[in-house]
């Protein structure tokens, strides 16, 4: 594996979404990921996802990239010794059952720091390792509600609306990947390791800006607002004569005098309405409204052309075609194909961000359930093959 982490070792438990995205990330950037699944059965994720084609997943080779599937029945006394041993020399474990369920096992805290010191344990849940909350199942739907984000998303008109993605555990994955990046940071310069609590509810309370303050200090209610700002004008969606969206953000004062030359409306850079920030919020809805059938007698691509010739913040709302044509996510290769052992080419995102001194890159797809047993028990941890067909006898693996 190449990557700037290729000398990291992680060794995930957990399943589904925010503790497995911790996972991506440290595999995308090169570490050795040694993913334990239930025998049998695996990580649910292996089934989800709205599109499967003949059968397959579209999700997890995704989800799973660049990892090792080994199977691990950690209900199992054998289980759990198989999770110790590979802890012995690992940098990072990550877990993101039920607070309370590694302890169940014999695996928490205390017992996998002292097998090894610089251990980082990272602990992803929907409420924290803490707190009277701490038990209660959590998802990514209950940590964006109480985090704050899901009143502020969607039309004012409506319900609190939701992300079309899992934006709560993917929030979650990032917090813990970073949490870890800072904790392996100290190992180097104590050798001691830590453990990083990582919440759904707090990593997205921690994206929600001034949302707190403007409340505590100024009264303030954030509400919904639909694809704009408050006060932030011109920002926002602007219908096209094809029948598609254009985003225009001139909201500083230097691109709103360009998108009026583009316009034709050079008076507008001195009108009272529009003449700075300020004014420009207080006529939101007018500003927009005009500017609306402006872009309405255009395509959209003829509105992007004429911001880009006035060098103005504009761009088109992205669908997977629009993305897989455009020039840049091409040239910048965002979108790279891999080969999947039985849909042939398989289109994913990349690795991101990048980096000039040790690119990484997708190296694999997300791998078969328990592909890696014999390179990580037999090769890794020295069992006997005598031992591990016991142990397939018996469901330990």
């Amino acid at each position: 594996m190449n990557g700037p982490m290729s000398d990291i070792k992680v060794i995930e438990l957990g399943q589904l979404l925010a503790g497995p995205y911790c996972g991506q990330l440290f595999a995308d950037y090169g570490a050795t990921v040694i993913k334990l699944e239930q025998p049998e059965v695996g990580d649910p994720l292996r089934k989800w996802g709205r599109e499967r084609v003949d059968g397959e997943t579209l999700w997890w080779p995704i989800a799973a990239r660049n990892k090792r599937s080994v199977t691990c029945n950690l209900r199992d006394e054998r289980g759990q010794d198989i999770v110790r041993r590979l802890v012995a020399d690992a940098d990072v474990l990550l877990e993101n059952f039920r607070p309370g369920t590694m302890e169940r096992w014999g695996l928490g805290w205390e017992e996998l720091s002292a097998i090894n010191p610089k251990l980082v344990m990272v602990r992803v849940s929907g409420f924290g390792q803490t707190g009277p909350y701490a038990k209660r199942p959590g998802y990514a739907s209950i940590g964006e509600a109480m985090g704050g984000l899901r009143y502020v998303m969607g039309d004012p008109s409506s319900a609190p609306s939701r992300a079309g993605i899992s934006i709560g555990d993917s929030l979650a994955a990032i917090y813990a990947t970073l949490g870890a990046m800072a904790a392996l940071h100290h190992v180097n310069i104590t050798g001691r390791g830590q453990v990083v609590d990582a919440s759904i509810y707090e990593s997205v309370l921690a994206v929600m800006e001034s949302l707190v303050p403007e409340y505590t200090v100024g009264g303030f209610t954030r509400e919904r607002t639909g694809p704009m700002l408050p006060n932030v004008a011109p920002s926002n969606l602007y219908p096209t004569i094809d029948g598609e969206w254009v985003l225009i953000a001139a909201n500083q004062d230097t691109l709103f005098r360009r998108l009026c030359n583009a316009m034709g409306k050079p008076e507008w850079i001195t009108d009272d309405r529009f003449v700075d920030h300020l004014a420009r919020g207080a006529h939101q809805a007018e500003l927009d409204g005009l500017i609306a059938e402006w872009t309405a007698t255009m395509t959209a691509d003829e509105v992007l052309e004429l911001m880009v010739e006035h060098e103005v913040a504009a761009g088109g709302v992205y669908r997977a075609p629009d993305m897989l044509a455009d020039p840049h996510f091409q040239d910048r290769e965002s979108i790279v194909e891999v080969d999947h052992p039985r849909l042939g080419t398989f289109a994913m995102q990349n690795v991101f961000p990048k980096f000039s001194e040790t690119p990484a890159a997708v190296e694999w797809v997300g791998p078969e359930l328990g592909e890696h047993n014999d390179e990580v028990l037999k090769g890794t941890l020295g069992f006997d093959d005598e031992t591990l067909a016991q142990f397939r006898a018996d469901g330990v693996i």
